[in-house]
């Protein structure tokens, strides 16, 4: 089954979303909006939207209030992707050209600062203060994750607590944030959006935990990009600092560099899976699953709940 069978009674509201994402990056500068346009062509999952939309519904739903909070963390998502681009010098993205190569860096990053400011401007129809206290939050958040992949970067000595941190930072507090800011939104009472955060934090950590899994045992069509590519821009991940403990196989993780060839990366990618770094990261991620799912069952039943259930266990069962 494929993700969007989970949610597919919300395609009426989703498709009113990717014309309003169509909309909030219109411009009177061509090469913004083209450039703008490039990114949002390329596609996407909109899993960030969809949390939202779902965590609205276990409150008061109204499409034409809460498309605005789905568009504007789908803004903020986009444009941290293209962001990161220009931090790991990354030509492809979703199997298309990044802004920064079809462009230059330059371009690449005004266009995530328009991006992010049109998000912005989509959040002002919502009026409780509390929702723009947690979007501004995980906005300084976001950055402070962005700096702290740079300076990671190649840092084969970091422990657990710092990957851990990095990636709450780079993924899981956007999902969290939109489960919250969708049921903020829907005028839930505190404790429940405040169980949505949770429950949307831990999906995130699994999430991000599973696309690191799937960086070593899926192909460059799957992936869009070169298999192990996170490893060769220097950004060092749970399978890598698992396969980091093998004293036989450490020196050689600690010798990548960003001019690694294509072929010693092949057998490198190959010793690590013949070690146990992806089944103890796949352990590490199912242990967040859990706890997502825990504090969905405090919520009482309905069609949004058990979208939101089914969302997390598809996101577990994705193939390593």
């Amino acid at each position: 089954m494929k993700l969007k069978m989970l949610y597919s009674f919300l395609k009426t509201d989703i498709d009113e979303i990717e014309k309003e994402l169509n909309l909030a990056i219109e411009s009177d500068t061509a090469l913004l909006k083209d450039a703008s346009l490039h990114l949002l062509q390329a596609g996407g999952k909109r899993i960030r939207p969809v949390f939202v939309l779902l965590s609205a519904k276990t409150g008061d739903y109204d499409i034409h209030v809460i498309k605005n909070v789905a568009v504007t963390l789908e803004l903020i998502h986009m444009a941290s992707l293209v962001h990161d681009d220009v931090i790991d010098d990354a030509e492809l993205r979703r199997g298309r050209t990044t802004i920064k190569a079809q462009w230059d860096n330059q371009v690449a990053m005004y266009t995530g600062d328009y991006m992010f400011a049109r998000a912005l401007d989509y959040m002002t129809i919502i009026e409780e203060p509390i929702a723009h206290r947690i979007l501004s939050n995980a906005i300084v958040e976001l950055c402070i994750g962005e700096i702290a992949q740079i300076e990671d970067k190649y840092r084969f000595n970091q422990n657990l607590r710092d990957y851990l941190r990095r990636i709450k930072r780079k993924t899981a507090l956007l999902i969290a944030v939109s489960c919250q800011l969708g049921a903020v939104a829907g005028k839930v009472p505190e404790e429940v959006h405040t169980r949505l955060y949770r429950f949307g934090y831990y999906v995130g950590m699994a999430y991000q935990i599973t696309d690191d899994i799937l960086d070593f045992t899926s192909s460059e069509e799957e992936l869009g990009k070169p298999a192990g590519g996170d490893l060769l821009q220097g950004n060092i991940t749970l399978p890598v600092l698992y396969a980091l403990k093998n004293e036989e196989l450490a020196p050689k993780i600690k010798k990548v560099h960003e001019y690694t060839q294509k072929e010693e990366m092949s057998l490198l990618i190959n010793e690590i899976l013949a070690t146990d770094a992806i089944q103890k990261s796949a352990q590490l991620s199912q242990l967040y699953l859990k706890k997502a799912l825990k504090e969905l069952d405090a919520l009482p039943p309905s069609k949004a709940k058990k979208s939101l259930r089914d969302i997390a266990l598809f996101i577990g069962k994705r193939k390593y």
